[in-house]
């Protein structure tokens, strides 16, 4: 496994960081807890969570996959040799403060958090989306008190535009309050310009570190969605109106090329698609789901793969769908 520093942080986190979005969704408690075994085996330190995971799937009231990591990290007496980092803004109980980054949710969100883990600090507590409704300044004078009380380490963002994401910067460097380290951004060979357009400048920049999301666009730069066939009957992205955002001629061709370079590395196109990602300067870490120890052994490889100038130039080149 290679490690690379989050930003200007101390934290030296694998390039291939352990997403549990999955856990108590599409993978059970014994999957989840062999997939975390695995990652641990073979050189991940850097499990990324969320509070809200994952309220959506029948008979999971959000939480799960924190409380399942906990149990984890004290069965197996990891927490020394696992980096942290969980996000707080979604609903997490009924009231008005029930949601959101205003301090009163913010400070009970992370006692919450820090109970469900079992942890005394969370390396890296981010912001899961902008809250438009709190003045920037609450937001960051409780992660200032959280941090001061040694409950969080250092604090990053998701899903933020660079125009939000910038305004908190200068928030910040004016308060001298404690700023985002870390972006989270939705960013793929198939999912460019979100991140391409602006935030990219921008991180790297102000030296930000970089954790994409949705690293496989849920399940299609796998390769099992296939120009001439329909998305498997099984599959996450099945009937869902991203997925079929990508099921065009730009999307198979992204498909069809990881493939096609793929054979000269013998190496499969989910490796290939996570290899592209890892050779962008700014991405520190790239997130990976897994329901199965399969699933993840697979996407290790990838680390010892290194794309060409001329093979990382042609998936450049390619259009992206989104």
């Amino acid at each position: 496994m290679d490690y690379k520093i989050l930003g200007q942080t101390d934290l030296n986190v694998s390039r291939l960081c352990l997403g549990t979005m999955t856990m108590g969704w599409t993978s059970g408690k014994q999957d989840s807890f062999g997939v975390m075994d695995s990652a641990l085996e073979n050189g991940i330190n850097f499990f990324d969570t969320a509070d809200i995971y994952s309220y959506w799937a029948a008979g999971n009231p959000g939480g799960v996959a924190e409380t399942w990591i906990g149990e984890w990290l004290k069965e197996h007496e990891a927490r020394s040799k696992i980096i942290i980092a969980t996000k707080a803004r979604g609903r997490t109980w009924e009231g008005p403060d029930g949601e959101g980054l205003s301090r009163s949710h913010l400070m009970r969100a992370v006692e919450d958090s820090l109970r469900r883990l079992q942890v005394d600090t969370i390396d890296l507590y981010q912001s899961h989306w902008p809250d438009e409704n709190t003045p920037l300044e609450e937001t960051f004078r409780a992660f200032e008190a959280m941090i001061k009380q040694g409950k969080v380490r250092y604090i990053g963002c998701s899903n933020h535009s660079a125009a939000q994401l910038q305004e908190t910067l200068d928030i910040c460097a004016a308060h001298n309050l404690p700023r985002y380290e870390s972006l989270q951004p939705h960013y793929n060979l198939v999912h460019r310009e979100e991140y391409e357009a602006e935030l990219m400048a921008l991180c790297q920049k102000e030296n930000l570190g970089v954790i994409p999301y949705s690293s496989l666009a849920g399940g299609f730069l796998t390769g099992k969605y296939k120009r001439d066939g329909d998305a498997p009957a099984n599959s996450r992205g099945h009937g869902s109106d991203r997925m079929r955002s990508y099921m065009n001629n730009e999307g198979y061709t992204i498909i069809e090329t990881l493939a096609e370079i793929g054979r000269e590395h013998q190496a499969t196109v989910a490796q290939m698609a996570l290899a592209w990602l890892l050779a962008n300067p700014t991405v520190t870490s790239a997130i990976i789901g897994a329901n199965t120890v399969e699933q993840l052994t697979e996407l290790i490889p990838v680390v010892n793969i290194t794309l060409s100038p001329a093979e990382k130039a042609r998936l450049d080149n390619l259009k992206s769908p989104t």
